[in-house]
């Protein structure tokens, strides 16, 4: 039984420093840790070198000057590009000088760059130079003054070098002219405008300011102990909220250091050559990781009887509070992920909760979370007190939440309120109303349920649920876990289809784990039929643990991934738009598979 919360104002265990704005972040990061390495960085010989906390802020401040003498203020200014130093350098300048910055989704096409340029009012972009190529070629698309700062070396006419630019902001500080230190923030006027899609019309500009962002830098660090001595390699795009919160302004925030991953191509080296505490991803990843994980144990002899053992003998000891006797055990594990990583915070997507409490077992804690873009994003998360598989955990200190109407089962919208609810819509006042409540609630679409103890679970999106005839909700998301845990299915989604009769019948679409199934038939070439055949047995066992009105009655194979957002979450209604006729389950089928005798 769930029972609705009574919104509690969670507390802090961890005496916190508020900050109120960026320039206070890094001006007291600087007083701190003045000497210690803020971030980790490798030059074009391969070869890692600190910056610290003292060049960060001095750079910061170089970079400003210039933006400030040339007259930039309150303007809005883009960056697109590859997580870096640079790109994390004027993300702070611009928004400490008193401007909105624009962070852009790097996989956007240049078309839908030039969009969200236009409809945010940029008036200057800084960037890596295949992105800044791409849309000076369209220069005609954009104002007239607009400013392209580009963070290689490039010939392009009157593309301003950020080197040279950055140089010249260094020279005026020498001088005297601190133009910066002088700037009064306002923690409540906007400060970031990130925008939820690339296509114009559907995009949403999510206006945020810094008591919105540093509200929840100030939440996690009451609940979550990040030390100076902790590294993070940092992995996923800087530029969406949940890493530019989590995985930089946060980390920041407590003196830890920043390294940046080449890529997922190089992550396994990048991780043995940063040997990273703490990792923020995505479930997507974490799985990927776990299935190598297994694989290699086994093909040990008598490595899943070992793996059993370990985990158990783990588990009791962390009943009696042994924390380490998993990394003991696992050590060949720890080592692969650079041998020192102690935490991985995860969110954005359902993770396998198994997956997590194996991770737990093995000595890596994994912290579930909950948030979305407007909010900055946490509100919702597991903390060094509270580590459930199953739960995203409670609302963080400052954040009210509650489950609005709940059912009978107590399932309802998760909503929102707290000094991290966003200011609104980028000139989208209708569209602001109908998320955000008279006296200030967030409507999340998210539907959950919450618990006696104020532990929230995720059930799915309200636009997704499909609606039987005889009124039976069903979560797609609760039916995708039963096909994910399968090991020929890598991947799924699950939509309803309306019939001739106006029933509604579950469907699905699969991409199948190739590998997998060709291992069972042991050998390389298979035929589609045989692919056919090994999906729609996986889905009859999935089937059986379902009710009646969820059983998956017809099913598509999928030959590509899915298509995914940044931050791998299946983009449901774009890949509804591309997939191929549907095939249906023969009637024959149907018996066995859609209606279990």
């Amino acid at each position: 039984m769930t029972y609705e919360a009574n919104f509690p104002v969670n507390k802090s265990f961890y005496e916190v420093t508020e900050i109120k704005t960026f320039k206070e972040l890094i001006d007291n990061s600087e007083r701190l840790y003045s000497d210690r390495p803020a971030y980790k960085l490798r030059n074009k010989d391969g070869v890692y070198y600190d910056v610290s906390y003292k060049k960060l802020r001095h750079d910061i401040y170089y970079l400003g000057n210039i933006l400030i003498k040339d007259g930039y203020s309150r303007n809005h200014i883009a960056v697109v590009g590859l997580n870096s130093y640079k790109w994390s350098v004027t993300y702070l300048a611009v928004t400490c000088s008193n401007n909105v910055v624009v962070p852009i989704d790097k996989e956007l096409t240049a078309d839908n760059m030039v969009d969200i340029l236009n409809d945010s009012d940029s008036c200057a972009l800084f960037g890596d130079k295949k992105y800044i190529q791409s849309l000076y070629e369209r220069k005609d698309r954009l104002p007239k003054d607009f400013k392209f700062y580009c963070f290689d070396e490039t010939d392009l006419e009157d593309v301003v070098s950020y080197d040279e630019y950055f140089e010249a902001g260094r020279k005026l500080y020498k001088e005297g002219i601190k133009s910066l230190n002088e700037v009064v923030l306002d923690p409540n006027a906007m400060t970031s405008l990130l925008f939820t899609s690339g296509t114009t019309g559907v995009s949403k500009g999510v206006c945020l300011s810094m008591a919105n962002i540093c509200g929840v830098i100030n939440n996690i660090g009451g609940v979550v102990k990040v030390y100076p001595e902790d590294q993070l390699l940092s992995v996923l795009p800087i530029h969406h909220t949940y890493e530019c919160t989590l995985g930089f302004l946060f980390i920041l925030s407590c003196g830890a250091c920043i390294a940046f991953s080449r890529g997922l191509r190089y992550l396994v080296q990048d991780m043995a050559d940063i040997k990273p505490t703490i990792f923020v991803t995505v479930p997507l990843m974490i799985e990927k990781f776990y299935a190598r994980i297994i694989k290699k144990i086994g093909e040990k002899k008598g490595g899943s009887a070992i793996f059993g053992f370990g985990k158990a003998a783990s588990s009791v000891g962390r009943a009696f509070g042994s924390k380490n006797l998993g990394r003991k055990l696992f050590n060949e594990v720890i080592e692969t992920f650079g041998g020192r990583l102690r935490l991985l915070i995860t969110g954005a997507s359902a993770l396998d909760p198994r997956v997590a409490e194996d991770f737990i077992n093995m000595g890596i804690d994994i912290y579930i979370g909950y948030g979305l873009t407007e909010c900055a994003p946490l509100v919702i998360g597991n903390n060094d007190k509270l580590m459930l598989p199953n739960s995203i955990g409670t609302p963080l200190p400052n954040v009210q939440a509650r489950i609005h109407e709940p059912d009978d089962l107590g399932v309802g919208e998760i909503w929102i309120k707290g000094p991290m609810v966003m200011m609104g819509y980028y000139k989208n006042q209708e569209a602001t109303d109908e998320v955000l409540t008279p006296d200030g609630w967030f409507r999340t679409g998210d539907l959950g349920t919450v618990d006696r103890n104020n532990c929230y679970r995720i059930t799915g999106r309200c636009k997704n649920v499909i609606v039987t005839k005889n009124g039976k909700n069903i979560f797609p998301e609760e039916v995708e876990i039963h096909l994910n845990n399968n090991p020929f299915i890598e991947e799924s989604m699950v939509y309803g289809i309306e019939t001739e009769n106006d029933e509604t019948t579950v469907s699905a679409q699969i991409y199948p784990n190739y590998e997998k199934i060709k291992e069972n038939l042991k050998r390389q070439e298979i035929t589609q039929e045989e692919i056919r055949e090994q999906i729609a047995q996986a889905i009859k066992e999935v089937n059986k643990k379902l009710p009646s009105y969820k059983k998956i009655m017809n099913f598509d194979i999928r030959e590509s991934e899915f298509i995914k957002t940044t931050t791998q979450k299946i983009k449901r209604y774009a890949n509804l738009k591309q997939s191929e006729k549907e095939e249906t389950i023969e009637d024959s089928e149907k018996e066995t598979i859609g209606e279990e005798k």
